[in-house]
Protein backbone atom coordinates (compact mmCIF):
# COMPACT_ATOMS: atom_id res chain seq x y z
CA UNK A 1 0.00 0.00 0.00
CA UNK A 2 2.89 2.34 0.75
CA UNK A 3 4.36 1.74 -2.71
CA UNK A 4 0.98 2.29 -4.36
CA UNK A 5 0.48 5.58 -2.51
CA UNK A 6 3.90 6.80 -3.62
CA UNK A 7 3.14 5.84 -7.23
CA UNK A 8 -0.13 7.78 -6.94
CA UNK A 9 1.80 10.90 -5.92
CA UNK A 10 0.86 10.83 -2.24
CA UNK A 11 3.22 11.86 0.51
CA UNK A 12 3.65 8.88 2.83
CA UNK A 13 4.55 8.83 6.50
CA UNK A 14 5.48 5.36 7.77
CA UNK A 15 5.22 5.52 11.55
CA UNK A 16 7.51 3.50 13.80
CA UNK A 17 5.50 4.17 16.97
CA UNK A 18 2.02 5.26 18.06
CA UNK A 19 2.75 9.01 18.12
CA UNK A 20 2.13 11.22 15.11
CA UNK A 21 4.79 13.85 14.28
CA UNK A 22 3.62 17.43 14.75
CA UNK A 23 2.08 19.20 11.76
CA UNK A 24 1.17 15.89 10.08
CA UNK A 25 -1.89 16.10 7.82
CA UNK A 26 -3.37 12.81 6.60
CA UNK A 27 -5.70 11.89 3.75
CA UNK A 28 -5.91 8.22 4.72
CA UNK A 29 -4.70 5.83 7.40
CA UNK A 30 -3.79 2.19 6.90
CA UNK A 31 -2.70 -0.24 9.61
CA UNK A 32 -3.77 -2.64 12.34
CA UNK A 33 -7.20 -1.64 13.68
CA UNK A 34 -6.31 -0.38 17.16
CA UNK A 35 -3.22 1.40 15.81
CA UNK A 36 -5.33 3.17 13.16
CA UNK A 37 -7.83 4.26 15.81
CA UNK A 38 -5.12 5.86 17.95
CA UNK A 39 -3.52 7.61 14.97
CA UNK A 40 -6.90 8.89 13.76
CA UNK A 41 -7.67 10.35 17.20
CA UNK A 42 -4.40 12.31 17.15
CA UNK A 43 -5.10 13.66 13.66
CA UNK A 44 -8.75 14.56 14.28
CA UNK A 45 -9.93 12.03 11.69
CA UNK A 46 -13.21 10.13 11.94
CA UNK A 47 -13.02 6.54 10.74
CA UNK A 48 -16.00 4.98 8.97
CA UNK A 49 -17.00 1.37 9.58
CA UNK A 50 -19.99 -0.92 10.03
CA UNK A 51 -21.43 -1.05 13.58
CA UNK A 52 -21.00 -4.28 15.54
CA UNK A 53 -24.61 -5.40 14.96
CA UNK A 54 -24.63 -4.78 11.20
CA UNK A 55 -23.63 -8.30 10.10
CA UNK A 56 -26.02 -10.40 12.26
CA UNK A 57 -28.92 -8.15 11.29
CA UNK A 58 -28.52 -8.84 7.56
CA UNK A 59 -31.35 -10.81 5.89
CA UNK A 60 -30.95 -14.58 6.23
CA UNK A 61 -30.97 -14.85 2.43
CA UNK A 62 -27.67 -12.95 2.35
CA UNK A 63 -26.04 -14.88 5.20
CA UNK A 64 -27.19 -18.44 4.39
CA UNK A 65 -26.51 -19.42 8.02
CA UNK A 66 -27.43 -18.55 11.59
CA UNK A 67 -25.32 -15.78 13.16
CA UNK A 68 -25.80 -13.62 16.23
CA UNK A 69 -23.92 -11.11 18.33
CA UNK A 70 -23.27 -12.42 21.83
CA UNK A 71 -20.62 -12.42 24.55
CA UNK A 72 -17.45 -14.38 25.06
CA UNK A 73 -18.89 -15.71 28.30
CA UNK A 74 -21.77 -17.28 26.40
CA UNK A 75 -19.35 -18.70 23.81
CA UNK A 76 -17.31 -20.30 26.61
CA UNK A 77 -20.45 -22.08 27.83
CA UNK A 78 -21.65 -23.20 24.40
CA UNK A 79 -21.63 -27.00 24.33
CA UNK A 80 -21.98 -27.49 20.57
CA UNK A 81 -19.36 -26.48 17.97
CA UNK A 82 -19.79 -22.79 17.08
CA UNK A 83 -17.78 -20.30 15.05
CA UNK A 84 -16.64 -17.43 17.31
CA UNK A 85 -14.97 -14.17 16.30
CA UNK A 86 -14.48 -10.76 18.00
CA UNK A 87 -17.30 -8.42 16.99
CA UNK A 88 -15.36 -5.14 17.12
CA UNK A 89 -12.87 -5.89 14.34
CA UNK A 90 -9.89 -6.23 16.67
CA UNK A 91 -7.95 -9.49 16.57
CA UNK A 92 -8.05 -10.46 20.25
CA UNK A 93 -8.20 -14.10 19.18
CA UNK A 94 -8.57 -16.06 15.98
CA UNK A 95 -12.01 -16.51 14.46
CA UNK A 96 -12.55 -20.27 14.44
CA UNK A 97 -14.88 -23.08 15.47
CA UNK A 98 -14.79 -23.69 19.25
CA UNK A 99 -16.61 -26.07 21.61
CA UNK A 100 -17.12 -25.63 25.35
CA UNK A 101 -14.78 -22.64 25.18
CA UNK A 102 -11.73 -24.83 24.57
CA UNK A 103 -9.07 -22.72 22.84
CA UNK A 104 -10.70 -19.36 23.63
CA UNK A 105 -8.61 -16.83 25.60
CA UNK A 106 -9.00 -16.91 29.41
CA UNK A 107 -11.19 -14.33 31.21
CA UNK A 108 -8.11 -12.44 32.41
CA UNK A 109 -7.17 -11.77 28.78
CA UNK A 110 -10.71 -11.26 27.42
CA UNK A 111 -13.52 -10.74 29.94
CA UNK A 112 -16.88 -12.51 29.69
CA UNK A 113 -18.66 -9.36 28.44
CA UNK A 114 -16.44 -9.10 25.32
CA UNK A 115 -18.77 -8.90 22.30
CA UNK A 116 -18.38 -11.69 19.75
CA UNK A 117 -20.12 -13.12 16.72
CA UNK A 118 -21.39 -16.67 17.19
CA UNK A 119 -22.24 -18.40 13.93
CA UNK A 120 -23.38 -21.77 12.70
CA UNK A 121 -20.33 -23.65 11.36
CA UNK A 122 -20.41 -24.06 7.56
CA UNK A 123 -17.97 -25.21 4.89
CA UNK A 124 -16.70 -22.35 2.72
CA UNK A 125 -15.57 -23.47 -0.74
CA UNK A 126 -14.17 -20.07 -1.70
CA UNK A 127 -13.90 -16.63 -0.09
CA UNK A 128 -13.41 -13.25 -1.76
CA UNK A 129 -12.42 -9.82 -0.45
CA UNK A 130 -14.24 -6.76 -1.84
CA UNK A 131 -13.23 -3.15 -1.21
CA UNK A 132 -16.49 -1.21 -1.49
CA UNK A 133 -16.90 2.55 -1.87
CA UNK A 134 -20.36 4.14 -1.79
CA UNK A 135 -22.01 0.81 -2.61
CA UNK A 136 -19.74 -0.12 -5.54
CA UNK A 137 -17.04 -2.79 -5.60
CA UNK A 138 -13.83 -1.07 -6.73
CA UNK A 139 -11.59 -4.11 -6.51
CA UNK A 140 -11.85 -7.74 -5.38
CA UNK A 141 -9.65 -10.78 -4.86
CA UNK A 142 -10.03 -14.38 -3.71
CA UNK A 143 -8.18 -15.14 -0.49
CA UNK A 144 -9.19 -18.69 0.49
CA UNK A 145 -10.22 -21.80 -1.41
CA UNK A 146 -11.33 -24.79 0.65
CA UNK A 147 -9.66 -23.19 3.66
CA UNK A 148 -6.28 -22.77 1.95
CA UNK A 149 -4.68 -19.53 0.65
CA UNK A 150 -5.90 -18.78 -2.88
CA UNK A 151 -2.55 -17.42 -4.06
CA UNK A 152 -0.92 -19.32 -6.94
CA UNK A 153 2.75 -20.31 -7.00
CA UNK A 154 3.51 -17.45 -9.40
CA UNK A 155 2.12 -14.93 -6.89
CA UNK A 156 -1.16 -14.29 -8.70
CA UNK A 157 -4.67 -14.66 -7.27
CA UNK A 158 -6.55 -16.45 -10.09
CA UNK A 159 -10.30 -16.00 -10.36
CA UNK A 160 -12.86 -17.25 -12.90
CA UNK A 161 -15.19 -14.78 -14.69
CA UNK A 162 -18.18 -16.69 -13.28
CA UNK A 163 -16.87 -16.09 -9.75
CA UNK A 164 -16.50 -12.35 -10.39
CA UNK A 165 -20.10 -12.24 -11.60
CA UNK A 166 -21.37 -14.19 -8.58
CA UNK A 167 -19.53 -11.96 -6.11
CA UNK A 168 -20.72 -8.78 -7.84
CA UNK A 169 -24.31 -10.09 -7.81
CA UNK A 170 -24.11 -10.84 -4.09
CA UNK A 171 -22.86 -7.31 -3.30
CA UNK A 172 -25.53 -5.77 -5.55
CA UNK A 173 -28.24 -7.70 -3.68
CA UNK A 174 -26.76 -6.53 -0.38
CA UNK A 175 -26.73 -2.86 -1.43
CA UNK A 176 -30.31 -3.16 -2.69
CA UNK A 177 -31.65 -4.66 0.55
CA UNK A 178 -29.77 -2.84 3.34
CA UNK A 179 -27.77 0.35 3.93
CA UNK A 180 -24.03 -0.23 3.46
CA UNK A 181 -21.18 1.86 4.92
CA UNK A 182 -19.64 4.23 2.34
CA UNK A 183 -16.19 2.74 2.96
CA UNK A 184 -16.03 -0.92 3.90
CA UNK A 185 -14.50 -4.28 3.09
CA UNK A 186 -17.09 -7.01 2.54
CA UNK A 187 -16.06 -10.63 2.25
CA UNK A 188 -18.23 -12.88 0.10
CA UNK A 189 -18.02 -16.66 -0.09
CA UNK A 190 -19.52 -19.83 -1.50
CA UNK A 191 -20.98 -22.16 1.14
CA UNK A 192 -21.03 -25.84 0.29
CA UNK A 193 -24.61 -26.90 -0.47
CA UNK A 194 -26.10 -23.43 0.16
CA UNK A 195 -24.69 -20.91 -2.29
CA UNK A 196 -23.11 -17.47 -2.19
CA UNK A 197 -23.29 -15.46 1.03
CA UNK A 198 -21.81 -12.56 2.97
CA UNK A 199 -18.94 -13.84 5.11
CA UNK A 200 -18.29 -10.69 7.17
CA UNK A 201 -17.53 -6.98 7.05
CA UNK A 202 -14.18 -5.42 7.95
CA UNK A 203 -12.96 -1.86 8.36
CA UNK A 204 -11.15 -0.87 5.17
CA UNK A 205 -8.35 0.91 7.02
CA UNK A 206 -7.23 -2.35 8.70
CA UNK A 207 -8.02 -5.00 6.09
CA UNK A 208 -5.53 -7.11 4.16
CA UNK A 209 -5.33 -6.45 0.43
CA UNK A 210 -4.50 -9.91 -1.00
CA UNK A 211 -4.71 -9.59 -4.80
CA UNK A 212 -6.82 -6.42 -4.86
CA UNK A 213 -5.67 -3.41 -6.88
CA UNK A 214 -3.90 -1.22 -4.28
CA UNK A 215 -4.67 1.97 -6.22
CA UNK A 216 -8.39 1.22 -5.97
CA UNK A 217 -7.92 0.37 -2.28
CA UNK A 218 -6.51 3.89 -1.78
CA UNK A 219 -9.84 5.34 -2.96
CA UNK A 220 -11.74 3.26 -0.39
CA UNK A 221 -9.30 4.22 2.39
CA UNK A 222 -9.61 7.91 1.59
CA UNK A 223 -13.42 7.70 1.61
CA UNK A 224 -13.33 6.07 5.05
CA UNK A 225 -11.10 8.69 6.71
CA UNK A 226 -13.13 11.85 7.29
CA UNK A 227 -11.32 14.97 8.53
CA UNK A 228 -13.15 16.61 11.46
CA UNK A 229 -16.88 16.14 11.92
CA UNK A 230 -18.53 13.72 9.47
CA UNK A 231 -21.32 14.77 7.12
CA UNK A 232 -24.87 13.72 7.95
CA UNK A 233 -24.72 10.88 5.40
CA UNK A 234 -21.68 9.41 7.20
CA UNK A 235 -22.81 9.93 10.79
CA UNK A 236 -24.33 6.48 11.33
CA UNK A 237 -21.11 4.78 10.17
CA UNK A 238 -18.61 6.55 12.41
CA UNK A 239 -16.35 4.33 14.51
CA UNK A 240 -16.04 5.44 18.17
CA UNK A 241 -12.92 7.54 18.61
CA UNK A 242 -10.06 6.19 20.68
CA UNK A 243 -9.57 7.91 24.05
CA UNK A 244 -6.06 9.32 24.35
CA UNK A 245 -4.56 9.52 27.83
Amino acid sequence: MRAAAIRAGWNVVRLTNWRVPEDTVATAIYGETMFAEVIAAQLGITLLDAPDDWLPNLPKSLLQRQIQISTLGEARRHADPVFVKPADGRKGFAGAVYRNGIGLPPPKACPDDTLVFMAEPVEWRAEFRCFVKDGAVLTMSPYLRNGEPARAENGSWPVAPSEVTAVQTCIEELVTEVPVPPSIVIDVGLIEGRGWAIVEANCAFGAGVYGCDPHKVLEVLERGCVPGEPAECDAEWTRPAARLE
